[in-house]
């Protein structure tokens, strides 16, 4: 248990805990809000450092590969289907739940088509792309905003503008992964 590896399992820990605070405003919705986006800063750290150590230090694991993936997605689409059903995000549901479904669908193509790809004859890994890389920016930034702008001004119209432009990243990266690797989806093979 490296510590790449043990940055992944503590933002397992703290996501669910962001999540608490977002469903149920513990000490008062701005007191929850502050925590949400403290804790969901930090696990957004962590994601960016676990990968940075493991590979400076050569520290890459089979457990580090198989969870920070998956950590990242517990993340971000915890976060999501938190805030669709939490109360105080009622002014930006109706686009969040769309949004969120489109990051679900990305997620799960994208992690099929991985899968896919790592199990043919030639054994590739598909790394992220810079696409892929500004999708996970834009999600990140869209939560936190989300998180924040009531605290600073009512409205929700640059929650709007983030969230839109998250679905547009995530929706567009999703499509450069599938056209990238299309031949390996021949549905005559």
């Amino acid at each position: 248990m490296n510590l790449p590896n043990k940055l992944t399992l503590l933002r397992v820990v703290m996501a669910p805990i962001a999540m608490i605070f977002i469903m149920y405003p513990i000490g008062g919705e701005t007191v929850a809000r502050l925590i949400a986006a403290v804790l969901f800063v930090l696990t957004a750290l962590t994601d960016m450092l676990d990968g940075k150590i493991a590979r400076k230090y050569n520290l890459i694991t089979n457990f580090g590969k198989f969870m920070d993936p998956l950590a990242d997605k517990f993340m971000v689409i915890g976060m999501l289907v938190t805030m669709c059903a939490s109360a105080m995000y009622e002014s930006v549901r109706a686009v969040l739940v769309w949004v969120t479904l489109v990051v679900i669908l990305r997620e799960l193509a994208v992690t099929s088509l991985r899968l896919l790809v790592a199990s043919s004859e030639k054994k590739i890994v598909v790394a992220a792309s810079w696409l892929g890389k500004i999708k996970t920016v834009s999600q990140i930034a869209a939560i936190l905003v989300m998180i924040l702008e009531p605290m600073i001004w009512d409205g929700g119209i640059v929650s709007l503008v983030t969230v839109s432009f998250m679905g547009i990243m995530t929706l567009w990266s999703g499509i450069d992964y599938m056209k990238s690797y299309a031949a390996f989806i021949d549905p005559n093979e």
